[in-house]
């Protein structure tokens, strides 16, 4: 049988044609005038998708690579920092701080939890010598997103310094670094940028730079220092043709606008969960955001199995849950270039697999309710 894959995995997500095609232009060397006033473009062009007017510093590493930039550049060794650990990648802040030495106040919460401002105000108030706090925007394992506007205020007229991982939630999320007040955000470009794996990003404000001059930390080529000293060129190599990319993705979404860019990845959201509900499964997350829906897999059904189904047989790949909901949720994106008619696409998978694996289903009800939402979204 002739297969077209579709991704509606959280990361990497589908890259247009387009962008594609930038990327096989010549590679040009990456200390070349001409390479280097592209990168300066490039990064400028970037500032809008962070809502900001301060640097935007591109990474050649996955996200995980941003993550631990802000940590080594932001908290001396023994040093407190307040970390939001409520699931995967919350708990990849806790690591990475710990193997920096940091003292690390940690804020708790069952995967699917979302942590609240007055949770951030009551551990500020208790450890007023903490001046980092690093959260996570969409907790990609869960499919949680926090209320970031509102903690931004908690932090914005002080001297602590708000750190947030929008990997994945940037682009799918409203996030306005400036206007709210959040001091770094890194993010990475298999996400909403409509991009491969191999970039990352990391924007920072005066107040959180201040830190970073004065933060003792070792660090090499994270030392954001160094970018700093070598903008508006890249201080080692840069991944020339994801540079070439990234110029064409940013040009693609400031002309859709960042705003319809949000609205689009909340379109596709609430029609993923109209679908869910119709077909008479429940939600994992508490605070389901835009970038993808975790549903909780029916009893007798192990995710992995199911999503494996999917993949193998009807060619659309979604993501089981990880380590411990590995076999207990399964994860729907409708994160970067998708369009409504991949949402349903997805949604017809999901009913075909669920009634082969023996969840019966009433074929087409998912989709009709997908449809009625996207139909509602997008003639209105």
């Amino acid at each position: 049988m002739i297969r077209k894959y579709l991704l509606l995995s959280p990361g990497p997500t589908p890259v247009p044609q387009e962008i594609l095609l930038e990327g096989a232009k010549e590679t040009i060397h990456h200390r070349t005038p001409e390479f280097v006033k592209l990168l300066e473009e490039t990064l400028e062009l970037t500032k809008y998708v962070f809502q900001t007017k301060h640097p935007v510093y591109v990474l050649t590493s996955s996200g995980t690579g941003a993550l631990e930039t802000a940590v080594v550049n932001l908290v001396n060794p023994g040093e407190k920092a307040i970390i939001v650990n409520a699931g995967k990648f919350g708990e990849r802040w806790v690591e990475i701080a710990k193997a920096y030495g940091v003292n690390v106040v940690e804020i708790k919460l069952p995967w699917g939890k979302a942590v609240t401002p007055e949770m951030i105000e009551k551990a500020m108030k208790e450890n007023p010598d903490a001046k980092v706090i690093f959260t996570t925007y969409s907790e990609t394992s869960t499919g949680t997103v926090i209320d970031l506007e509102n903690i931004a205020k908690l932090t914005k007229d002080t001297d602590v310094v708000l750190v947030t991982d929008a990997v994945s939630g940037l682009l799918a999320e409203p996030l306005k670094m400036d206007e709210w007040g959040v001091d770094v955000v890194v993010s990475g470009s298999q996400k909403g940028w409509m991009l491969p794996p191999g970039l990352a990003f990391i924007a920072i404000n005066d107040k959180a730079y201040a830190k970073v001059e004065k933060c003792t930390n070792s660090r090499y080529y994270f030392d954001l220092r160094k970018y700093k000293k070598s903008s508006p060129d890249n201080p080692w190599t840069t991944a020339v043709n994801l540079i070439y990319m990234l110029n064409k993705a940013v040009k693609m979404l400031k002309e859709e606008g960042i705003e319809n860019v949000w609205a689009r990845h909340a379109l596709y959201g609430e029609a993923t969960r109209a679908a869910v509900k119709a077909l008479g499964l429940t939600f994992f997350s508490e605070r389901p955001g835009n970038v993808l829906t975790a549903v909780n897999s029916p009893k007798g059904i192990p995710s992995s199995k199911l999503t494996k189904l999917m993949r193998d047989k009807y060619g659309v790949t979604i993501a089981a849950g990880q380590e411990p909901m590995k076999d207990e949720i399964f994860r729907i994106s409708h994160l970067g270039y998708l369009t409504p008619f991949d949402i349903i696409t997805g949604i017809t998978a999901l009913e075909f697999a669920l009634n082969e694996m023996g969840y019966k289903v009433e074929i087409g009800k998912g989709v009709v309710a997908a449809e009625e939402v996207l139909f509602k979204g997008l003639v209105k």
